[in-house]
């Protein structure tokens, strides 16, 4: 799926992350900040962080995930107003888990696979398990991976964390995942004709901290902005096409009154807005795909033209360019 005409590119976090700390003033990166309220005063918004620290500015802007701290004030205070839809205070539901890694850079006679020029998505539909799992090569020679384990029903971070909270346990953290690495090491991934590994084989090969366990959300809010608070959608590739709609629209901006940075907002929402339900819309097609079952298998097979390559699992290639 592409907005932009140009072809898909597999980007690894760490890399991102050295290019944005290249462009971005070492000065305007702020860490440890936990933002505790966000008031306005005339023309400025205020925010006020944990450690009694005060910032001030003409907007603010909350890219900061699905349980974003700035959408939270605000929303509280549009719910005390009255202002804000029952849709949007639900809890974020979902339904899968995911375990999350990249491996450390390669030996390519163990595994050749690192040597190719395009990145090869494999998805594996596990046969009687609860999971899928994914696996993509990068252009610096590492392998990111991937398993979704389907749950029962869906479910909402507040229920799980209520769910562990008396026994002191947490589904979340080293530990947990750790846990799911053990359940599911010898899960069999195809990589290279000819050669057999697992699941294992890529987790031996992965530093501790680049292994994450996180929740899949499933929802689109309706309320992107009120006063001079806006927010960028969660979801990496859906935030950054926020942020480069937001960006040319603020540099257009014709004051900094608030009757201005009302109408750049709500322009940005429209414009924003059909294509993220587009790319929900194919999230959730995708899960139906990678979903356990006969549905799953349904999609799968609906929308594969290969062949079951005997690993215990249904496989899935799409070629697409390493960056």
């Amino acid at each position: 799926m592409t907005f932009t005409g140009y072809q898909q590119h597999m980007i690894a976090r760490p890399k991102f992350y050295e290019l944005l700390l290249r462009l971005v003033p070492a000065h305007k990166i702020h860490f440890g900040k936990r933002v505790l309220n966000i008031t306005e005063e005339d023309d400025k918004v205020i925010v006020h962080t944990a450690d009694n620290g005060t910032h001030v500015g003409d907007i603010v802007v909350g890219a900061d995930g699905a349980y974003s701290a700035v959408r939270q004030r605000m929303y509280d205070q549009l719910k005390m107003n009255g202002e804000l839809p029952k849709t949007d205070y639900e809890e974020l539901p979902f339904s899968c888990t995911s375990l999350v890694g990249q491996t450390r850079v390669l030996d390519s006679e163990q595994f050749p696979i690192v040597k190719e020029q395009l990145s090869k998505f494999r998805t594996f539909l596990g046969n009687n398990k609860p999971y899928s799992w994914v696996t993509a090569n990068t252009a610096q020679g590492s392998i990111c991976w991937m398993v979704i384990q389907h749950l029962d029903r869906k479910t909402s971070k507040a229920a799980m964390e209520q769910r562990f909270r008396n026994n002191d346990n947490s589904e979340w953290g080293d530990i947990p995942a750790q846990a799911m690495c053990n359940e599911t090491r010898n899960f069999p991934i195809l990589l290279e004709t000819g050669k057999k590994h697992t699941l294992g084989d890529l987790y031996d090969q992965t530093p501790k901290e680049y292994i994450s366990k996180v929740m899949l959300e499933e929802k689109v809010f309706s309320t992107w902005h009120s006063g001079r608070v806006v927010l960028l959608g969660d979801g990496a590739v859906t935030a950054i096409h926020d942020a480069i709609a937001f960006a040319n629209l603020l540099y257009a901006l014709p004051s900094r009154s608030a009757s201005d940075i009302t109408k750049i907002f709500q322009e940005y929402q429209e414009e924003r807005y059909p294509a993220v339900m587009e790319s929900f819309k194919k999230s959730q097609l995708l899960s139906k795909n990678m979903e356990k079952g006969l549905v799953g298998a349904f999609f799968l097979f609906a929308t594969t033209p290969c062949k079951d390559v005997k690993v215990s699992s249904t496989h899935r290639i799409l070629a697409i360019r390493s960056a």
